[in-house]
Formats: structure tokens, C-alpha cells, sequence
């Protein structure tokens, strides 16, 4: 059996930012990824391929409560999810990490402080070299850097717009974001600004996804290793259940299995749960790390929509997802709840029209999809979701994932599309900008658009209540660490990576002092 000192399953915002970490220690690390390589392709481009033909979405295939089969839109390659993120690198608000009282109940503090994350926050900036500006978004917590870069500018159609809502009292900012971009030279700028960005895999490797972040300068040290294709399907532990002393993968049908001191999972939310699951013995029945039988419990994505308001005249912006708006964040003055987060999403084309509506859209000719497309201005709405108990990930003896999920928060995601639309009617007072009238296309994500999911393995200081302790190391195992989003108490209303990766980095720490110990 190999031996190394430290296994990280999965190579994403968690894992692959974990490994980048560990690199310099000289320790022997192993990362084993399910998935291999994206590869570089003109498809990476192409709208088709991607949002039609869903060539990059693993094949895999879960159950809802009901037995129905669906394909979740999860992707294994190096880098995880990162590979087809939009960028978008929020931080969590500080008040996210308190109790904060939500239309459907509770959204539950968290065991640590924002001021214990804060400075991971500003190294993981600094690593995933995110574009913005501070002090624009009035809800934006404190920082002890600036970002690394300027913010990405708006195009001419999203610089009116911003102006616009700057006009009507809102408070509009720069979202934040990781891409490779030098607007002030742009000869030497590895980013070409295009409008394939946000949902697909970046060709010229300028999106700063975790496979070119983090893994491949952690693969440039000798003491590195990543085997691709390896799928870890259990964990073993010693006779008293009390270490994993052994990760069984499955590499092209063979077995294989590895050791290491220290073992770290990071296989996303649901595969997380999913792999402890699996794993149970007689010394854990229900799991491994189970016996507060929260593993697989308290499942979390955003109620997200993704909105297009058609403007009168045509919206030529290449890269749209530069403008965000958080003014409904914590509530409105009709509703005392939070709402949650608006910010662009990638410009329309006319094939997503088609993977995003294939019924709706089957018989409409070519050419209105084009003009719909040439005037929309796209926006994408983000409520947060709450931990509930029954929405969870279950396994029965075949493997068979099971999402069972029913929605939360309902009434606060409905009222903040209703705010937009009516942001959207308000700004029709400045002439030649949106039509009257409004067409929407408005899609709301299934439970089978997971990208953002959490909150299966949470962390917290009381073990009957959380599966994790603070150093997101498993309660009842003394070398098992969690480092995705599987460890989020809660989720907030803006994108988890950058999240995940400030853990991953405060969780580094850690394990280097352990392992220097």
C-alpha cells in the first residue's frame, strides 16, 4: 500500500487550494480526482457543445425523494466545479456568519467569526487574483487588503445601467472577479474579455479556476502527486474506527489503495456525504463520522432564477457580469427578511435559449432567438437557501444517491424578482433604454443545477449537532478533514467558492503546524 503523508479527494475551490498550500511544506501529498483533465478544444467555446449538448456535465445519475432519475449538472475534471464557474468571487457578509432570522425560520450562526476568516479571505484574493473595488457595496464587510486588481470595467450598455440605478438611490458596485484580465495592457493580457466565460471552460486558460491556480503550480513540486480517473469509492479505518488508515479508489476498473496520515475529503457537497456514507463500519454503523447523524443532512444551493429583461435598443456588451447589486440583501423596506444578492450572469446567446427552454423554444425560428438575445440584458438572482434536516443525501447499498429536497424561502425569492422587475419598470423613465412592455425569460434552477451546493458535513463545536469541529476535522475521526462547502452551517446569498477556498487556505494552516508537529 502506498503511503503518503497527506490524500486530498477532489481537486476543486477546496482541494485543489488545500494542495496549493501544503506544496512548499515538502510533505508527500496525493490529490486523486475522479475526473481527468478538461481538454482544450474549440468546443470550450461553442454555446452548442456547452449549454445544449452539455458536454462537460458528468454522466452520472441521482434520484429525487420520489425515485425519479435526473443528471445533475456536476462536472469532474482538475479543478472541480471552477472549471465552468462564472468567477464570480464574493465574500460571505459578515453578518452571515451570526444568526440571521429569515421569512422560512433560521439561518444558524456559524462556529467561527468573519474576523477569523477575514484574512483567508484576502490570501485567497490574492491567490485567485480577483478584480474589484472596495467600499462600493454598502453591505461589503471589512477587509484588510485591497483586491489584487482593479475591477473589471463595465461595457457601455452595463455602465449606463449602472448609472442608472446609481440615479434611482440604489447601490450598485463592481462584482467581484477572477479573471486573468489586464485592461491596461491588453498585448500581454491573458484574458481576451469574451463573452464565453461564465458557464464554460476558459480555452486559453485566463478564468482563475483551481486547476490553474492552485494544482498546476502545486504539481510543479516533486513531493506532489495527482493520479486522474481515480474515483475514491470508501474509506478504510483502523479496529477502533477511530483514523482512516486507507482510501480505496477505483482507477479504470482496477482497485487501488492508498495511506495517509492525513486524510481530506473534498468531493463536493453531495459526493462528500456520499463517500462517508459508503464508508461505515462496525464501529460506525451509519457512516463514517456519522453519529450525530447529520452526514448527508441539512443539504443547501441557492434559490437562484436567472432573469433577461429585453432592452429597446440592442445590449452589445461581450462581458456582461461586471455589475452586482446587494441593496435587497438583508431585506427591503416592504419586508423585513433578506431577499438576497442580483448580479449579471454571462450575455445571452441563442443556443442557451434552446438548452435552457428546449420545449418552450422547439418551434421558434432561429432568428427571433437571435434578436431576443441581441437585446437582452441578463441578470441572475440569488436567495438564500435554509438548512433543513430533511433535505439531505442518502445511499443505499447499490450506491444509488438519493437528493431528496424541498425548496425554502420561497416567499423571499419571489419578492426579490419581484424587486428587479420593478427596478427594471423604473429605469424605463430614461428613454431608449427597455421597452415597455417586458419579456422575461425566466429560468428557475432545478434541483438538478447544483453548482452551489453545501452544507452535507457541517462544522460546529458541539458533536451531536455537527460532524465536523472548527478545524473541519471529523469529531470521531483524528485524521479526517472536510475542506469543500460540505462544512457550511450556512450558505448566505453570493457564490461559496471564494469561501471555500479562505477555508481551505485557514485549514492549511492547520495541517502545516500538525504536520511540522
Amino acid at each position: 500500500m502506498d503511503a503518503y503523508d497527506v490524500i486530498i479527494i477532489g481537486t476543486g475551490a477546496g482541494g485543489g487550494t488545500l494542495a496549493h498550500h501544503l506544496a512548499p511544506s515538502g510533505k508527500k501529498i496525493l490529490l486523486l480526482e475522479r475526473g481527468d483533465w478538461l481538454p482544450r478544444e474549440p468546443q470550450n467555446w461553442l454555446s452548442q457543445d456547452v449549454f445544449v449538448e452539455n458536454r462537460y456535465v458528468s454522466e452520472d445519475t441521482w434520484y429525487d425523494s420520489k425515485g425519479k432519475a435526473f443528471q445533475p449538472q456536476v462536472h469532474y475534471f482538475v479543478g472541480g466545479a471552477t472549471k465552468l464557474y462564472g468567477a464570480a468571487l464574493y465574500r460571505l457578509r459578515k453578518e452571515d456568519f451570526g444568526e440571521l432570522g429569515h421569512h422560512d425560520g433560521i439561518s444558524p450562526a456559524w462556529p467561527i467569526s468573519y474576523e477569523e476568516l477575514e484574512p483567508y479571505y484576502t490570501k485567497a484574493e490574492q491567490l485567485y487574483q480577483v478584480h474589484g473595488a472596495r467600499g462600493e457595496d454598502p453591505t461589503e464587510p471589512h477587509a484588510s487588503g485591497d483586491y489584487p486588481h482593479p475591477a473589471v470595467s463595465h461595457e457601455p450598455r452595463i455602465q449606463q445601467l449602472s448609472d442608472d440605478l446609481a440615479g434611482a438611490g440604489y447601490h450598485p458596485f463592481h462584482a467581484p472577479c477572477g479573471i486573468m484580465l489586464d485592461e491596461s495592457n491588453p498585448p500581454y493580457s491573458r484574458c481576451v474579455r469574451c463573452a464565453n466565460c461564465d458557464g464554460f471552460p476558459c480555452v486559453v486558460h485566463a478564468k482563475s479556476d483551481a486547476e490553474v491556480i492552485a494544482v498546476r503550480p502545486a504539481l510543479e513540486h516533486p513531493n506532489v502527486t495527482l493520479l486522474t480517473d481515480a474515483k475514491a469509492v470508501r474509506l478504510e479505518t483502523n479496529a477502533a474506527g477511530t483514523a482512516v488508515t486507507g482510501v480505496v479508489v477505483d482507477r479504470d476498473g482496477d482497485t487501488e489503495t492508498f495511506a495517509g496520515e492525513i486524510v481530506v475529503v473534498s468531493c463536493g457537497a453531495a459526493n462528500s456525504a456520499k463517500l462517508l456514507l459508503e464508508s461505515g463500519t462496525e464501529k460506525h454503523p451509519n457512516g463514517l463520522a456519522n453519529a450525530s447523524d447529520q452526514v448527508g443532512r441539512n443539504f443547501m444551493f441557492h434559490d437562484s432564477t436567472a432573469v433577461l429583461a429585453l432592452s429597446r435598443e440592442e445590449n452589445p456588451t461581450v462581458f456582461q457580469k461586471t455589475l452586482g447589486l446587494n441593496d435587497f440583501y438583508f431585506g427591503a423596506d416592504d419586508f423585513d427578511y433578506p431577499l438576497g444578492n442580483v448580479q449579471m450572469v454571462g450575455k445571452s446567446q441563442s443556443p442557451m435559449f434552446r438548452g435552457e427552454k428546449p420545449i418552450e423554444t422547439k418551434l421558434a425560428p432561429q432568428f427571433s432567438l437571435d434578436r431576443i438575445a441581441r437585446h437582452a440584458i441578463d441578470f441572475w438572482l440569488s436567495t438564500e437557501d435554509l438548512p433543513r434536516p430533511d433535505n439531505r443525501v442518502t445511499v443505499d447499498r447499490e450506491g444509488k444517491l438519493t437528493l431528496s429536497y424541498t425548496e425554502t424561502n420561497a416567499e423571499a425569492r419571489k419578492r426579490l424578482y419581484g424587486k428587479v422587475k420593478s427596478i427594471v419598470g423604473d429605469l424605463d423613465m430614461n428613454p431608449g433604454h427597455l421597452i415597455h412592455r417586458f419579456a422575461y425569460m425566466k429560468t428557475d434552477i432545478p434541483e438538478a443545477g447544483c453548482a452551489h451546493q453545501a452544507g452535507t458535513c457541517r462544522f460546529g463545536s458541539d458533536p451531536a449537532d455537527s460532524v465536523l469541529n472548527t478545524d473541519c476535522r471529523a469529531h470521531e475521526l483524528d485524521n479526517l478533514y472536510v475542506v469543500d462547502t460540505s462544512f457550511f452551517p450556512s450558505i448566505g446569498a453570493v457564490n461559496p467558492a471564494l469561501t471555500a477556498m479562505a477555508n481551505a487556505l485557514r485549514v492549511g494552516d492547520h495541517l502545516l503546524e500538525r504536520l511540522a508537529a
